[in-house]
C-alpha cells in the first residue's frame, strides 16, 4: 500500500504493523522491534484478541482459528483507518480472513524472517519456517508438554530464523537516556548504590508463592546493610498475599520506598538509574531489560522454574550476566559482563534480510 512503502515493489518502508495480542509484555517485544528500525512513530498495532475467563483460561495454546471472531484494535495511525472505511478504531473481523489477509498480502517467496524469543521457540520458528507463507518478524509460542512430542518438529531452525536470549524490548539507550533525565531530581539524590527490586508473579512454568516471599524478605534484610537505599515494584502479576507480605515488612524501613502503582511508572527511571537489580525468575521481559544495563542482575526464584524458564536462566548464568540472590551480597560492590543486545541485533538481521530483496528502511 502507498501508505506503507515507497517506490513500487522495491523501495522504502516507511511505516509498520504490529499485529499483537493484547498482552503488554508480548506487543512490548514488537514495538521494541520496530523502535529499533527507526520506526518508532511511524506504526499502527492491529490488537488480535481471544476469549478469556472461563474455559479459555486453559486452553492459551489452542490455535486462534479456533476462535470465530477477534478483534482490530487500530492504533497510532488514525489517518489509515479512515482511509479503510473505518468509523471506529475496533474492527470485528473472522480468523480466516486475517489468516488470508496476511497470506494476501506478505511475501510470497516465503518467510522474510522470523524472530523467535530464547531456545525454547527453536521448533516453533521451525514449523513457520517450514508451514507459513507469511513474513513473521516475532514468534513467541507455549505448547504444552504432552503434545509437544507430536507436534514439535525437530530440526534446527533454517538461514531465516534468528534466535535471541531473552525477550525484546524498549529499553534502548535513547529511551534510557531520556528517563535518566525525567528521573534524576527523584533518584539521582538517593543514597547509593541503589538496589531496585522487581517482583513478577507466578506462572504455570515458574509457581510459587508467600514462601518465596518469606524467603526474599529475610534475605533482603540480610543485604540491607550494603545498600545506600532500595526501591520495591510489583507488576500487574504479582499476588496481593506476595505484595502485603513485602509491603508490611518493608513499608516502615526510611532505607525502602515501595511504588503503590500510582502515577508514572518509574520502571524506566529505574532501569536508567538504579545501580543494581533483583528481579523473580519469572520475568524474562524485566530480566531481558535489566540484563541490557550492564549493571549487576541478581535472580530469585529460579528453583521454581522449569521448562524455557530453567534453559532462560541457564543461558544467562552461562553468559555471567545474572547470578542467584543468596542474602549474602554486599550491594556496595559491582561487576561487569557484556550486556544483552537482542533488540538491535534482531533488527540488523531485519534490515539485512530486507536488503537482499531490495528493500530498505526510510529513516
Amino acid at each position: 500500500m502507498a501508505e506503507m512503502v515507497q517506490g513500487g515493489t522495491q523501495g522504502a518502508i516507511r511505516r509498520a504493523i504490529v499485529i499483537g495480542n493484547g498482552f503488554a509484555g508480548a506487543e512490548n517485544q514488537s514495538i521494541g522491534l520496530v523502535r529499533a528500525l527507526g520506526l518508532s512513530d511511524r506504526h499502527s498495532i492491529y490488537r488480535v484478541t481471544r476469549p478469556r475467563g472461563g474455559i479459555n483460561r486453559w486452553l492459551p495454546w489452542l490455535p486462534l482459528s479456533l476462535h470465530k471472531k477477534v478483534d482490530y484494535v487500530i492504533s497510532g495511525m488514525p489517518f489509515y483507518a479512515e482511509k479503510i472505511g473505518l468509523s471506529s478504531g475496533v474492527v470485528e473481523a473472522d480468523a480466516k480472513q486475517i489468516a488470508n489477509m496476511a497470506r494476501n498480502t506478505f511475501d510470497k517467496d516465503g518467510p522474510l524472517l522470523v524472530v523467535a524469543s530464547g531456545r525454547d521457540t527453536i521448533p516453533v520458528a521451525s514449523a513457520i519456517k517450514r508451514l507459513a507463507p507469511e513474513n513473521v518478524f516475532l514468534v513467541q509460542k507455549q505448547i504444552p508438554w504432552f503434545l509437544r512430542r507430536w507436534i514439535t518438529p525437530r530440526e534446527p531452525p533454517g538461514k531465516n530464523v534468528v534466535l535471541t536470549i531473552g525477550a525484546l524490548h524498549q529499553a534502548d539507550p535513547a529511551a534510557l537516556t531520556r528517563a535518566a533525565s525525567a528521573w534524576h531530581a527523584e533518584l539521582a539524590p538517593l543514597p547509593k548504590p541503589l538496589l531496585v527490586v522487581n517482583i513478577g508473579g507466578p506462572s504455570g512454568n515458574c509457581s510459587y508463592g508467600v514462601d518465596l516471599a518469606k524467603q526474599l524478605a529475610a534475605m533482603l534484610q540480610n543485604v540491607l546493610w550494603s545498600c545506600g537505599s532500595v526501591r520495591i515494584s510489583f507488576s500487574r502479576r504479582t499476588p496481593e498475599k506476595v505484595s502485603r507480605l513485602l509491603i508490611r515488612e518493608f513499608s516502615n524501613n526510611p532505607k525502602v520506598y515501595i511504588w503503590d502503582g500510582e502515577g508514572c511508572n518509574p520502571h524506566m527511571g529505574h532501569l536508567a538509574l538504579a545501580d543494581a537489580f533483583m528481579i523473580t525468575a519469572d520475568s524474562v521481559s524485566m530480566l531481558s531489560e535489566a540484563c541490557s544495563t550492564g549493571k549487576p542482575v541478581y535472580v530469585i526464584g529460579a528453583e521454581h522454574c522449569t521448562w524455557k524458564f530453567t534453559d532462560f536462566q541457564n543461558r544467562l548464568e552461562e553468559r555471567g550476566v545474572v547470578r542467584p540472590f543468596t542474602g549474602k551480597e554486599d550491594m556496595s560492590k559491582c561487576w561487569t559482563y557484556v550486556p544483552l543486545n537482542d533488540t538491535a541485533e534482531a533488527a540488523s538481521q531485519v534490515i539485512k534480510a530486507l536488503a537482499e530483496r531490495g528493500w530498505s528502511i526510510l529513516i
